[in-house]
């Protein structure tokens, strides 16, 4: 396994910005082979690289290269019950979901590929009602530490700040003055860093930018893991 990685075919941003524009079954038929060549077979390398760095980030997170069942997300949207007929995601994601998870809602780190949009970093999204209760929890008895986390400058400039639906009252049992009630309303806890130039996908720093990233949201990702009762 190596930790190397040259970067994305300039191809798959190409691929990505034509899929958007004829977003149908006939197009994709067509250009499914361009599809594994370009997007899946890379993305597969990319998420092999990561799993040494991953192993000295969070040990208990798992890079699985596999194109079905791994780390990467499928093209396929889910149609049945939306009102958006397009047949295909407009990018590429993967998820490197803590060992103990078996979906998006647990514990990950993350990375987005658009045409017009790059982003990578963690959390948990849209946790179940147990799950984020439990965060909820942590935060409340542990402030200090989740605040210091926060204005950590290393995390102010990477991340600017935590992303996420919320609710729009303050759950059962938090009054509406409580310091923290902004974190305590989200539904989702996710930080994410985007790129300036979506090409540094296509070099090898992409994946050293990942990799800082990921190290910088660790304080973050514990802390979320060990609210969750899981090891980091």
């Amino acid at each position: 396994m190596t930790s190397n990685f040259p970067g994305f075919p300039k191809d798959l941003l190409r691929f990505y910005e034509e899929l958007k524009a004829n977003n149908s079954r006939d197009w994709f038929a067509k250009n499914k082979q361009r599809y594994k060549d370009v997007v899946v077979y890379p993305m597969a390398d990319f998420i092999e690289a990561m799993g040494p760095r991953l192993d000295a980030i969070a040990p208990a997170f798992v890079a699985d290269p596999r194109p079905n069942g791994g780390s990467m997300f499928r093209i396929y949207r889910d149609v049945r019950f939306s009102r958006d007929p397009r047949p295909y995601k407009e990018h590429l994601a993967c998820q490197f979901r803590h060992q103990a998870g078996r979906d998006a809602h647990a514990p990950g780190f993350y990375v987005h590929i658009a045409p017009d949009e790059v982003r990578f970093g963690g959390g948990v999204y849209l946790a179940p009602a147990p799950v984020l209760a439990k965060i909820r929890h942590a935060i409340n008895d542990d402030p200090e530490r989740w605040n210091a986390i926060k204005q950590d400058p290393d995390f102010v400039k990477t991340f600017v700040n935590i992303r996420g639906d919320t609710l729009k009252r303050p759950p059962k049992g938090y009054s509406t003055d409580h310091p923290n009630i902004v974190d305590l309303k989200r539904k989702t806890h996710f930080i994410t860093h985007q790129i300036r130039l979506v090409s540094k996908i296509t070099t090898p720093g992409f994946i050293e930018e990942v990799d800082d990233a990921f190290q910088k949201a660790t304080p973050f990702m514990r802390f979320l893991t060990h609210a969750v009762d899981l090891p980091f």
